[in-house]
């Protein structure tokens, strides 16, 4: 199994969306910091104007000048925000905060496909064998039918031992057609998830050994290690955040101002030749009121903190939960892997039984089917809960928030976000990313 686990972790395209989606939220926290960074903006313009001035004396019109002119500016402006009401700051640590989020929440979906990619190995391997069980219950059953033809051939049985027998083969032949539908779906369903069309099985084992060993130690690591409990704590600490952010309107503004400008001409001197102006400004702006909108942008980053930090509750409780469930499934399922082992070794034991008895007259052919569809019950039972054990064991690993390749030992280098996030974080300009786009 771990060679299917390992192709779903590098290949499953549900897992590799949610890894871009985090890198994308990587970027918010240099977004969030060019808010320290100037902003630099060059203009240039080229004019070209026709003047003319009429120069008036004493005795009335002196003179007429007149020409044609062109005029070439160009500048530079450079803007540095010095206070902002720790805004810039704020948004920054909100940022960091929704990059810690999506890195969990890419732990929830790693989690995810994992246990999908278990299900669907271990779906394939049960129909796979409820298959064969069922081709070789055809197989006995038309023995059944040929031996009890015979039988009638020869005054032994009646015609309805015969037709009780015909109509058994038809059913396991149905049976046996539900379960090649069963084995098309359940390959098309690894197919899916693991990302390659399925080879050749071997049968897995449960990893119980990664779990705690009991109910209460499962549900207390749960509790600080699940990647919605923690996912959800730092989404409260955005939103606390994003208050500050709100609050920071309320304070006063202060930026720095630097511009220079050159004029080759003018539009509206003949004589001038050229032209430097630069200048110096800071601007404080204190906002005093704005129409309200700001006071309720607070009110309503303070609502939004609180269905956080209830969000948060809410995780808490869903994972206990979860852990709960998944903890009695597994504990079921370990007692049906007796039960069904008992029911196997019996129902062989019956059926040879009943076939002797039938033999010698003391049982019915319909006394050896019964014997012969509950001994394919209990198989098919026993492969089911094998199944069943196995996935609830990974279940239980991903229900307290284990279930990683680290954990298992899938011996895949596993995904590191902050790679990424370093290569980012400090990036000033560039459109390419880190992969080349």
């Amino acid at each position: 199994m771990h060679a299917a686990l390992v192709q779903a972790y590098q290949n499953n395209p549900q897992l590799n969306a949610q890894r871009a989606a985090t890198r994308a939220v990587d970027e918010g926290v240099a977004i969030a910091l060019g808010g320290y960074r100037p902003r630099v903006t060059a203009t240039g313009s080229l004019t070209e104007t026709h003047l003319e001035n009429f120069a008036k004396g004493a005795t009335g019109c002196t003179g007429t000048t007149c020409g044609n002119v062109g005029a070439a500016s160009y500048g530079i402006t450079a803007t540095q925000t010095l206070f902002n009401g720790f805004q810039t700051g704020n948004r920054t640590r909100q940022a960091e905060a929704s990059v810690f989020s999506a890195r969990e929440t890419l732990r929830t979906t790693e989690q995810n496909v994992l246990l999908s990619a278990v299900a669907v190995y271990m779906n394939l391997l049960r129909d796979s064998a409820v298959l064969e069980l069922q081709r070789s219950n055809v197989a006995a059953l038309e023995l059944q039918l040929r031996q009890t033809r015979d039988r009638f051939n020869v005054g032994e049985v009646t015609r309805t031992d015969v037709a009780q027998s015909e109509s058994r083969l038809a059913a396991g032949r149905s049976a046996l057609l539900t379960a090649e539908s069963n084995y098309v779906t359940a390959r098309a369903n690894y197919r899916q998830v693991i990302g390659i069309e399925p080879g050749r099985l071997v049968a897995a084992t449960p990893v119980d050994r990664f779990s705690p060993s009991n109910l209460s130690a499962a549900i207390e690591r749960a509790r600080t290690e699940h990647p919605s409990i923690t996912a959800a704590a730092y989404n409260v600490d955005a939103a606390n955040f994003q208050v500050k952010i709100a609050e920071g309107a309320l304070y006063p503004t202060l930026t720095l101002q630097g511009a220079a400008n050159k004029t080759h001409g003018s539009t509206t001197n003949l004589t001038t030749a050229s032209s430097l102006s630069a200048s110096a400004t800071a601007l404080l702006s204190v906002p005093l009121y704005q129409g309200g909108s700001e006071y309720a942008t607070i009110r309503q980053a303070k609502e939004t903190l609180g269905q956080r930090r209830l969000d948060l509750d809410t995780a808490r409780d869903q994972v206990q939960s979860t852990v709960t469930q998944a903890w009695g499934i597994l504990q079921a399922a370990k007692a049906q892997i007796e039960a069904t082992k008992a029911q196997v070794a019996a129902a062989v034991i019956a059926l040879d039984g009943v076939r002797e008895e039938a033999r010698v007259g003391q049982r019915t052919t319909l006394d050896v089917l019964n014997a012969q569809q509950d001994l394919v019950n209990a198989r098919v039972a026993g492969v089911t809960a094998e199944r069943d054990r196995v996935v609830a064991s990974y279940t239980v690993l991903a229900a307290i928030g284990g279930l990683s390749p680290r954990v298992l030992g899938l011996g895949t280098p596993s995904y590191d976000a902050t790679v990424h996030y370093q290569q980012v974080r400090d990036s000033w300009i560039g459109v390419r990313t880190p992969d080349g786009r």
